[in-house]
């Protein structure tokens, strides 16, 4: 799961880029980068890292150009290196550079087929090389015949990426001298919306992974591009958009897990507002928990994403909420971190508890999701220390029990706490709870979806293993799971040789 921004606006558009990955940073930490486009010349400066520690004003001063794409990465396929840093860049035909969210499943077979059928090889392990690659094949080949115009060649060739790239990916593209071109995969899995603002007698415009990025740099919210949808911004910034593969809407199936944790509260996506899709599910919670006859003193949140849900799960349950556990807002979140041992050492890092508020309490822990366990189990330990009477665990989701081939992290079943069908009882005891309550996934969806008429279903393949691109086969994900495996093996080793 990453962030990506493109940016058509003027002079200066990476300084925009970068105060817009900075309201993206929570979608990745690993790295980040961006490319400008000006006097027919590409900049690009990429790196390891936060974006307020790798772009400097000095930094973003030596990338003109009115036209911008930059990204916030958080590693699935590749490693955690500056070479695998986006936005990565062809230079045939035009010059590309393009910057992705998602998960390409078909990664192996395409780089071996771009090496054998389209004589182009790949200088990384990242997914968003080979839609590069894919997509600059075709447009070379559209060079050569008479197409009518130019998005007509970009919506042919963007057709062709939607016909050979499996899995989620939604992103933007630079094109030297042509402008900006924008993509969502055929089952809008991952997000992209269109923002315009009014610049004198023009529009500037911008497309992110996020609507609160639109927000922060005041552009007014157009709408969500659609599943298989392909958005261009011309050189004289006209925009032409098309549905080019699949059926939109009616095969929408929008990554659930955005609703529940990654997104921002103050985001709107699909035409639900993660906030009060949030709010919903603390009030489904609290009726899952009372059913269970729990009755705990106290309700406090894991923060910091499952505070709306805690919220409202308190004032339903007619319970007190308080802040117990306190946050550091200095260290990433725990969840995205690469590996096992940097979660769990980061947790007690990141959260100190206010014994005041759990000595002597039934506490009831509310998180949005529990995958692997690690970082719960030490918050309730924490919260035992200091001296509460009860733990509980209210969880705003189901249980993870599948790997995500899509874009998360949660790709090794080996890690998941509710693996082999594990029960609540034994979770609850695996991590030192008195008890824990997850959620149904008809009430999740229920929840999440609210009033919108927009988006019908979801992806929710980690909890149920049903994948809606329909071709993840057992094959496809032991291949994925052992290259995590190898990945973690390799990660590991180098860090005792370091």
């Amino acid at each position: 799961m990453c962030g990506f921004i493109g940016l058509y606006t003027g002079p200066g558009a990476a300084f925009e880029a970068a105060d817009g990955m900075l309201v993206l940073q929570h979608r990745g930490q690993d790295a980040c980068g961006i490319t400008t486009f000006a006097a027919d010349s590409f900049r690009t400066h990429r790196g390891a890292g936060l974006v307020q520690q790798v772009f400097t004003p000095e930094r973003l001063a030596a990338l003109p150009g009115k036209v911008a794409i930059g990204h916030t990465r958080y590693p699935t396929v590749g490693g955690g290196t500056e070479d695998d840093a986006q936005p990565l860049y062809t230079n045939h035909p035009y010059g590309i550079a393009m910057a992705h969210n998602g998960n390409v499943t078909n990664y192996l077979d395409l780089k071996k087929e771009l090496s054998e059928k389209d004589d182009r090889r790949l200088g990384t392990d990242c997914d968003v090389e080979a839609i590069l690659n894919v997509f600059a094949a075709a447009l070379a080949d559209r060079r050569g015949a008479k197409w009518p115009d130019w998005p007509e060649a970009v919506f042919a060739s963007m057709k062709v990426v939607f016909e050979r790239v499996r899995g989620s990916y939604s992103g933007v593209a630079l094109i030297g001298g042509k402008g900006l071109v924008a993509f969502r995969d055929p089952f809008g899995i991952k997000p992209a919306v269109l923002g315009r603002r009014r610049n004198g007698r023009k529009w500037d415009y911008c497309i992110c992974s996020e609507s609160a990025t639109l927000n922060v740099l005041g552009f007014d919210v157009v709408g969500d591009m659609d599943p298989g949808e392909v958005l261009i911004i011309d050189p004289q910034g006209k925009v032409h958009r098309r549905v080019v593969h699949g059926r939109g809407t009616k095969q929408h199936r929008p990554c659930i897990f955005e609703f529940v944790y990654f997104a921002r509260p103050d985001s709107v996506m699909d035409d639900i507002s993660v906030y009060k899709s949030r709010i919903r599910l603390g009030e489904a919670l609290a009726h899952r928990i009372r059913s269970r006859r729990i009755k705990p003193d106290v309700v406090v949140p894991v923060p910091d994403s499952s505070r709306p849900a805690a919220l409202e799960c308190a004032r339903v349950l007619e319970v007190r909420y308080r802040e117990g556990l306190l946050k550091n807002r200095y260290v990433g979140r725990t969840f995205i971190m690469p590996d096992q041992e940097n979660r769990a050492r980061n947790v007690k890092h990141k959260l100190t508890t206010l014994p005041m508020e759990l000595e002597g309490k039934k506490v009831l822990l509310v998180d949005d999701s529990v995958v692997r366990g690690t970082t719960m189990k030490s918050v309730v330990q924490m919260v035992r220390d200091a001296g509460a009477e009860a733990v509980y665990i209210g969880v705003a989701s189901p249980k993870i029990k599948f790997p995500c081939v899509y874009g998360i992290d949660m790709q090794r079943r080996s890690e998941f706490v509710a693996r082999n069908n594990r029960s609540d009882e034994a979770i609850a005891q695996r991590i030192g709870a008195d008890a824990i309550v997850y959620m149904a996934i008809d009430e999740l969806v229920k929840a999440v979806k609210g009033p919108t008429d927009r988006v019908t279903r979801f992806c929710h393949a980690c909890m149920d293993g049903t994948y809606p691109t329909g071709d993840v086969t057992p094959k496809v994900l032991k291949t994925i799971e052992s290259e995590r495996n190898r990945a973690a093996r390799d990660a590991a080793e180098l860090a005792k040789s370091s």
